[in-house]
């Protein structure tokens, strides 16, 4: 296995910092050659013990992290990374079932792929997080609605001035509907606005996600000021 140090990319366009974490050796320099070429640069960790230590130590825009690890597995660095930051995670785990799916993004993952992992939907699966996150983009506009705030240039939403910690899809998810206040999204409409390429994703991964969202923003998560429902229909984000 190589050392950290040793795998860090020399590539003078790097366009966002990646910790790939995966106590597979083959698969993680598989992961890194394919991410490097997309321009990134990347560090490649064999636990997860290790993990939280580099994510801390060199605060990477993504992770990319395997579930079956030693030390520590990586659900649990999952759970400990979305408590400390906004980094956006992608699992990967030998685990395909909709159960396991939902446990992973109900402790804070961005997103899931089962293995056998397609190095090339991984790639793609990256930039799409990226963008999301902002991490590959220009300064954008906040939107504010009341005293919500989304700034996409950041990363950052706050409420009534102080930050408040989502996911990249839950960001996502505010962001798409503070665009158009008072539109109603269907859940289908979401996923393909916010999940883009991915084809397997259930509305009850888009209710989990407004759920974690609205405990996040909302003073009364049961009587939301700003994520409403609409039976029968799907979620708007409330004109104010």
């Amino acid at each position: 296995m190589l050392a950290p140090e040793e795998v860090l990319s020399q590539n003078p366009t790097v366009t966002a910092r990646i910790l790939v974490a995966d106590d597979d050796p083959k698969h993680a320099q598989l992961i890194r050659l394919y991410l490097e070429r997309e321009g990134h640069q990347v560090l490649t960790v064999g636990d997860g013990r290790a993990a939280l230590e580099q994510a801390r130590a060199r605060r990477p825009d993504l992770v990319v992290l395997d579930v079956m690890m030693p030390l520590v597995d990586g659900l649990d660095v999952c759970r400990i990374l979305r408590a400390e930051s906004n980094v956006a995670i992608l699992l990967v785990t030998a685990r395909s079932s909709e159960n396991d799916m939902l446990l992973g993004l109900d402790i804070g993952a961005d997103d899931y792929l089962a293995k056998p992992v397609s190095p090339r939907e991984l790639t793609a699966r990256v930039r799409a997080l990226l963008r999301r996150t902002g991490a590959a983009d220009g300064p954008s506009p906040v939107l504010r609605v009341g005293d919500l705030e989304i700034d996409a240039g950041r990363f950052e939403v706050r409420v009534g001035g102080v930050p408040v910690n989502l996911t990249a899809k839950e960001f996502g998810i505010v962001e798409l509907l503070a665009r158009e206040p008072g539109r109603v999204f269907t859940r289908g409409q979401i996923i393909d606005k916010t999940f883009g390429f991915e084809q397997e994703v259930s509305e009850r991964t888009v209710d989990a996600h407004v759920v974690n969202l609205r405990r996040k923003i909302e003073a009364n998560p049961a009587e939301p000021r700003y994520v409403q429902t609409v039976y029968g229909r799907g979620y708007r984000m409330a004109e104010q």
